[in-house]
């Protein structure tokens, strides 16, 4: 349910949902996040409107759209990141352990199964299962 507050002007406003994220990565590395994205967390690469920059890559699964940004002075986000609800964590765990991306496990919370897989730029993704 979404939370409305009543501004000054009278109208209504609401968050409706997320309709992206994006990770930023090193500038010409996209083939290297998308043996990440799309071959541990099966994403699907999706071609950008030609009205936008081509640098990059968007990718899609499900409801969850990610936008792959190249910065230039790049800096890994190690805190900050987004938290992916999956059906089957092990399995992930398993695919990045064999592509050799780091990973932790992490505790909870109650009724999950959480950790936390690196990219090949150390941009933390945490993952979690519903018991």
């Amino acid at each position: 349910m979404a939370l409305r507050k009543k501004h000054n002007s009278g109208d209504t406003l609401a968050v409706l949902k997320i309709d992206h994220f994006q990770v930023a990565i090193p500038v010409g590395r996209v083939p290297d996040a998308l043996a990440f994205y799309e071959g541990v967390l099966q994403f699907v690469r999706i071609a950008k409107p030609a009205e936008l920059d081509q640098r990059g890559a968007w990718l899609t699964q499900g409801p969850v759209n990610l936008h792959l940004g190249e910065e230039e002075e790049f800096e890994a986000a190690r805190r900050a990141h987004p938290a992916l609800l999956v059906d089957n964590i092990d399995q992930l765990l398993q695919k990045a352990e064999l592509g050799g991306y780091p990973l932790r496990i992490d505790a909870g919370p109650t009724g999950y199964k959480r950790a936390s897989v690196f990219d090949p730029f150390g941009n933390r993704i945490e993952l979690m299962q519903k018991l």
